[in-house]
């Protein structure tokens, strides 16, 4: 069927008081929008689904998450009563209709003969993958559509090893979903129905004492080693993080810091913020006026599902400096090789992991204490997935990380997790407060030591079918023109993942080696409507290694910017 059938069998299947149908009836003489909600399904993936909230099949809708729901529990169901026996734990953020769509969820599992367990509240995305594999779930289910912009909402999936589904799994449960009538095929009971049949499970306080164990016990250093004095201010950007934060500084010890109020309550509009993305400055707006009245030395966020983290720490004129996901990752590795190895708890075979994208200074970093550094594709599932491959082999984990602020710190987690590393950032700034440093002293430490490196993530965002259309062309036209030369210097090694690289599965990205040891890569995001870059240049000086990263910069961004 084309895009206008679609849009007027939902007209015709919907009853006349659904808001979904109101919704359409709205748009009835804009042959665009209908277009653009119509032309595709939602599709479905290692990410599970996100889009903007509304009527349609390329929308976040009741429909399209039953759907979706419906064939997840028809794949589950699949492998027979005893898997079905092991339930799906769903979460949720503060999102509009979050709460809506996880209880729509829980009752279509229950529906379905498979447990759902479910949080009282909001709850963060790690604590979410930490409690499948504590209650030994099938799956997993969070409703989020983590830093994307308030028009949109999304639903990750995770499998019984703790991690977002893998592309495998991803396919099975497309097929099955595929296959679902949307209109009579999705079983559903009532949130409340399920929680008196036994089928729907609220989960206790006691659990989430049990996440915050976990992140606890990860700090290295403590007591009379830190100044818990140190100045802190932290946002949660109005979603999840609030609490558990809050409860994290508590019980480490931390005596003189604020949260950011505008932001400290969930709100799905996000009005203090807009595009509550941590990896944007102008997201920490509030966080600087508070941090210039408590002198703090360290700012940190986290997005709303709190799952991302990122800081900003003051240099040495005073001014509050935002570090990109790379300069965050260097400080903890340093912090968590250093701290470690001074604690005598430096494993003899130990292993970090990376992603594609991310900054070579760290496995430099890493190298140099006699640690593992191993790359992998973009995404935790790929990250946290490596474990047992590194477990196989006599390795212990000991953090894993990509550029675009996430970090993964404890392998009971096996996603991003921004209350984790902001525990360890906060401890890492009280340890070196006490032998007189700041972060910002550390990062310029850093560079000293390894190289003096600069790091540049820009992004092109282009919506909708036409910018799905365009960032589809400048890869191809990429892919077939590549230059032998970037600003002057000579490329001297292109890897494409297309096909997949050595022991890396396939990827849409592309990656360059340039003679001067520069390198860049490129890819579309698989969450958002953007294309990505990936700009790193080492040089003998941070403002050289600065220059030669823009000049890079700009050539290759001419280049795709050329194609229309």
């Amino acid at each position: 069927m084309g895009y206008k059938d679609v849009y007027n069998e939902w007209l015709n299947k919907l009853s006349d008081d659904s808001a979904l149908k109101k919704e359409l009836l709205l748009i009835s003489d804009d042959e665009k929008e209908i277009e653009e909600r119509f032309y595709k399904y939602l599709s479905f993936g290692t990410a599970g689904l996100r889009g903007k909230v509304g009527a349609g099949v390329n929308r976040m809708n009741e429909i399209m998450v039953g759907r979706a729901t419906q064939g997840i529990a028809e794949f589950i169901k699949e492998k027979g009563h005893d898997f079905m026996e092991k339930g799906v734990v769903i979460a949720h953020d503060p999102r509009h209709f979050s709460k809506e769509f996880s209880e729509l969820v829980a009752g279509i599992f229950a529906a379905n003969g498979i447990k759902a367990y479910v949080f009282k509240g909001l709850r963060p995305t790690p604590e979410l993958a930490f409690m499948i594999r504590r209650l030994g779930t099938a799956s997993g289910v969070n409703i989020t559509a983590s830093h994307n912009p308030k028009e949109y909402n999304g639903y990750k999936v995770y499998w019984e090893d703790g991690c977002q589904v893998s592309a495998e799994i991803a396919d099975g449960m497309t097929e099955k979903i595929e296959a679902v009538d949307m209109w009579s095929g999705v079983k559903r009971c009532s949130f409340d129905e399920g929680v008196a049949n036994g089928m729907i499970i609220v989960l206790g306080e006691e659990y989430d004492r049990e996440y915050l164990d976990k992140v606890m016990g990860l700090a290295i250093h403590g007591g009379e080693e830190i100044d818990l004095s140190i100045p802190l201010v932290y946002t949660p950007l109005n979603g999840c993080g609030a609490v558990p934060f809050r409860q994290m500084l508590i019980e480490r010890g931390f005596n003189n810091w604020k949260i950011v109020p505008e932001q400290e309550e969930p709100d799905p509009d996000f009005t203090t913020v807009g595009y509550p993305n941590p990896e944007d400055p102008k997201a920490f707006k509030l966080s600087e006026k508070y941090g210039r009245e408590l002198g703090a030395e360290l700012l940190m966020a986290t997005d709303p599902d709190a799952d991302r983290f990122a800081i900003e720490i003051r240099n040495s004129e005073g001014d509050y400096i935002p570090l990109n996901g790379n300069q965050t990752g260097y400080l903890l590795v340093n912090y968590i090789l250093e701290a470690r190895k001074t604690a005598g708890t430096l494993p003899e075979k130990g292993a970090m992991v990376k992603s594609i994208v991310t900054s070579t200074l760290s496995t430099i970093i890493a190298e140099s204490y006699k640690v593992k550094m191993f790359e992998t594709l973009t995404g935790f599932k790929n990250i946290c997935g490596k474990i047992p491959y590194l477990h196989e082999n006599g390795y212990t984990y000991l953090f894993g990380y990509e550029e675009s602020v996430g970090y993964a710190a404890c392998e009971d987690i096996r996603d991003k997790d921004g209350i984790s590393a902001g525990m360890l950032v906060a401890e890492a700034a009280a340890y070196y407060r006490k032998q007189g440093k700041t972060l910002w002293d550390v990062l310029l430490e850093i560079y000293g030591k390894y190289g003096y490196f600069a790091e540049d993530e820009p992004n092109i965002v282009l919506d909708g079918m036409e910018g799905a259309a365009r960032i589809g062309r400048m890869m191809k036209y990429f892919r077939k023109n590549i230059p032998g030369e970037i600003a002057g210097i000579k490329v001297e090694k292109v890897i494409d993942y297309i096909d997949g690289y050595e022991d890396i599965p396939p990827q849409n990205a592309i990656r360059l080696f340039l003679s001067n040891g520069s390198w860049f890569a490129i890819r579309p995001s698989g969450t958002e409507p953007k294309i990505k870059f990936y700009f790193y240049s080492n040089k003998e000086s941070r403002k050289e290694a600065l220059l030669v990263n823009k000049t890079i910069k700009d050539e290759v961004l001419s280049i795709i910017n050329s194609v229309e």
